[in-house]
């Protein structure tokens, strides 16, 4: 008698080329995975720095309202001659904390003059004035910037142009 049939196998081997195509398939996945991973860590890395950088924002923002008082405290003392030495003392403590903050990457923001951008300057009127439309005749309130970062906008007052 015949030696017995195997029953034929439920699926057949895939050919040698089939198998290098699945190997090249995986090895694609393999190395996506790997960029995956390697962006997701710069990501991360880039996120965390840029907490480090900014976690000083709120503590800033706070000193420019003090900054800020020094200055009306100058502008005050401009009133009247016997305020000349409380203005210059004053106004060497603001140097003294305007070079503070610039070493901690805080610049002001130009205003006077400028042409108003939303970006970084915050509209609080419109008026007439010598100024040209669109360009700031006050400033009120001067902005900051950390590091590129707009932490406080100026607060202005814009020129609607000539009041002829």
């Amino acid at each position: 008698p015949p030696p017995p049939r195997r029953p034929p196998s439920p699926t057949p081997r895939p050919s040698r080329r089939q198998r290098q195509m699945c190997i090249r398939d995986r090895d694609k996945r393999v190395l996506q995975a790997q960029a995956e991973a390697e962006n997701f860590r710069k990501r991360m890395r880039r996120d965390f720095e840029d907490q480090i950088k900014f976690a000083s924002s709120d503590l800033i923002v706070d000193l420019l309202e003090a900054r800020d008082n020094l200055i009306r405290a100058i502008e005050a003392a401009q009133s009247g001659e016997q305020g000349a030495g409380l203005r210059e003392g004053v106004a060497m403590v603001v140097k003294q904390m305007d070079d503070v903050l610039a070493k901690y990457g805080v610049v002001e923001i130009p205003a006077a003059g400028e042409e108003f951008d939303p970006n970084v300057h915050e509209a609080i009127s419109q008026m007439p004035s010598d100024v040209a439309n669109g360009k700031i005749a006050h400033v009120a309130v001067s902005g900051f910037r950390l590091h590129d970062r707009v932490i406080r906008p100026s607060q202005v007052v814009v020129s609607t142009g000539s009041a002829d």
